[in-house]
């Protein structure tokens, strides 16, 4: 093995420890943050998965300078086939999560509105149960408690689609990527 071949062996797997790890640290983790409403965590998980998304690009690439051309093996094929499928199904994780992080600001605007238009509701329902007695008081602050949870809690179906659908591709690209692993080690 020449030294332009090892220099390129110890950049395809450096590149591969570098960013496949945190990359399926990301895709992986996103379902748990769309489920909790975490709008910051979604895109920066999301950024992550762009990011390392391109620098995985040079892992196909120092992998295409170390195969010099002899693709006949079926090995090699096939790896890079998988690896090809893989970067597709990250582009639908990618776009998956700019629309649940897009979805879910959608859904916090709107429960701040909602919240600033129960607000003076419940304000009026204090300033009349005052005058009017305890009892009153009591009904409404329950209204307005009642209020402001139904939003949460029909919430809990926001980006429902897109959650499971990073979770299940992210697992297949996870699958992908100890498949060509394997190959590589296998046969290489």
């Amino acid at each position: 093995m020449s030294t332009s071949d090892r220099i390129l062996l110890i950049l395809h797997i450096g590149f591969a420890i570098f960013t496949l790890g945190p990359l399926t640290a990301a895709t992986m983790s996103t379902p748990r943050y769309i489920r909790k409403r975490n709008v910051a965590v979604v895109r920066f998980l999301n950024w992550t998965t762009r990011v390392y998304g391109l620098a995985a690009l040079g892992i196909f690439l120092f992998g295409l300078g170390l195969a010099d051309g002899n693709f006949a093996q079926v090995w090699l094929t096939v790896s890079m086939t998988l690896f090809i499928v893989a970067l597709v199904l990250l582009l639908i994780v990618e776009r998956d999560q700019r629309k649940a992080a897009h979805l879910l600001e959608l859904a916090a605007a709107e429960e701040a509105r909602t919240a600033v238009a129960v607000r003076p509701d419940a304000d009026a329902a204090d300033a009349g149960a005052t005058e009017a007695g305890t009892a009153e008081a009591a009904e409404g602050d329950e209204k307005a408690a009642q209020a402001t949870a139904a939003p949460p809690a029909a919430g809990g179906e926001i980006a429902q689609v897109e959650r499971g659908r990073v979770a299940a591709i992210s697992g297949v690209i996870a699958l992908l990527w100890l498949v060509i692993l394997v190959l590589m080690v296998w046969n290489g």
